[in-house]
């Protein structure tokens, strides 16, 4: 049996929830390690409760095969249920059982057991769990290891070697028993993209055009942390002699973040309400697999991976992000977690005084008490504050718990 390494992040929040009739999901990207935080909430059950009865259903494993439906799932719980004493209810990958929601508000109804699951497609946990479940769930979302994690993980030291393995390979749980050595690592990574996209992507979305797909892909692999639409996604791929509306774009972009394998920012008003409609930001929730889709070379690829690694640490976190648009200027990432904000300019140094402007003259023409950071890949050599503005250094800030 894998050794289950403690992820406290996630079994911290969920701990308070236990014994409470109330389903707990657990959403995110396939293989992000939802099955082993489960595993280890279940521990700390049996741990407390030696005398509960724990049920756990793996929809990806043969022996479950056969619960196809609601109905499929209620025959085969009805016998365990009917022992005495307090019953658990652990089901991976909920959204592989069709109309899934209507057995389990009827158990939540006749509180016959306590609920947890896990999915892998946001539009069905969102549309599902809201018409239905409305009030009567809660959500944890799971992301790829953060660098405190990997490192754990990994048995590493901080330092700026084991940052650039990061940065290399990303934070998919299950490297931690591969290694990371040689190509080893993105053979696994491009064998869960595969999974990803074709069984979360393409199987649930229905999509006709997988090479379209596959070529959509690489493109914001190629493209993270710029600004673009589906109009310029659109023209570019024409270019290619792949010819789609930018509708079918959307569709397909919509369809990638409701696999997770990719998060979608937009522009938002700094100090203000509004929410543009046009130009956004795509981040993949995994380094290593957009390594694994389009190569990566670290000296040319350094300043949109620290973008890409900057904002998973802003979510893994807790806080909602948009790109910060103020006039002209724009703001890399504005942060908002229950109302506290706080602001991120992204530069790969700043070594000179032009550049110390650019940066640091964003966040100084935003007039609020928030923090402020500009985060770099190594030290500089202005000075650790300028007017309260800190500087850290990329490795430092993922560290850092914000």
């Amino acid at each position: 049996m894998t050794t289950l390494i403690p992820r406290p992040h996630y079994t911290e929040r969920i701990a308070p929830f236990i014994g409470k009739n109330i389903i707990k999901v657990l959403t995110g990207q396939r293989r992000i390690g939802k099955s082993f935080i489960l595993r280890q909430v279940m521990e700390e059950i049996r741990r407390k409760e030696p005398e509960a009865h724990i049920i756990s259903i793996n929809k990806e494993l043969e022996q479950f095969r056969d619960i196809r439906t609601h109905e499929d799932l209620s025959h085969y719980l009805e016998p365990l249920l009917s022992k005495p004493g307090p019953h658990y209810l652990f089901i991976d990958e909920v959204q592989e059982i069709e109309d899934f929601q209507f057995c389990l508000r009827s158990l939540l109804a006749e509180e016959k057991c306590d609920i947890f699951c896990t999915g892998s497609n946001a539009q069905m946990l969102s549309g599902e769990l809201a018409t239905h479940l409305a009030g009567r769930s809660v959500s944890f979302d799971v992301h790829s290891l953060s660098y405190r994690e990997f490192l754990t993980f990994h048995r590493l030291e901080a330092g700026q070697e084991n940052l650039k393995k990061y940065l290399t390979f990303g934070g998919m749980p299950y490297l931690a028993h591969i290694g990371l050595e040689a190509d080893v690592p993105f053979e696994y990574l491009r064998s869960v993209y595969s999974t990803i996209l074709l069984k979360d992507t393409v199987a649930r979305e229905k999509i006709r055009n997988v090479h379209f797909l596959e070529d959509l892909v690489a493109y914001l692999a190629d493209n993270i942390g710029n600004l673009f639409s589906a109009n310029n996604i659109s023209k570019f791929l024409k270019s290619q002699r792949v010819d789609l509306s930018p509708q079918v774009t959307l569709n397909y972009l919509r369809a990638l973040s409701n696999a997770y394998l990719i998060h979608r920012v937009s522009r938002a008003e700094v100090g203000g309400m509004k929410i543009f409609e046009t130009g956004e930001k795509f981040y993949f929730e995994d380094i290593g697999i957009s390594h694994a889709i389009r190569g990566f070379n670290f000296r040319r690829d350094v300043h949109k991976v620290m973008e890409n690694a900057v904002y998973l640490h802003l979510i893994q976190q807790g806080y909602s992000v948009h790109v910060g648009q103020l006039k002209e200027q724009e703001i890399d990432f504005v942060a908002d977690k229950s109302g506290d904000k706080l602001y991120v300019q992204m530069s790969l140094s700043v070594t000179d005084e032009k550049t110390a402007a650019r940066e640091f003259g964003n966040l100084l023409a935003v007039q609020d008490n928030y923090p402020k950071y500009v985060v770099t890949l190594n030290d500089m050599i202005l000075g650790d504050n300028q007017e309260g503005i800190r500087h850290m250094n990329l490795e430092e800030f993922l560290l850092k718990e914000l």
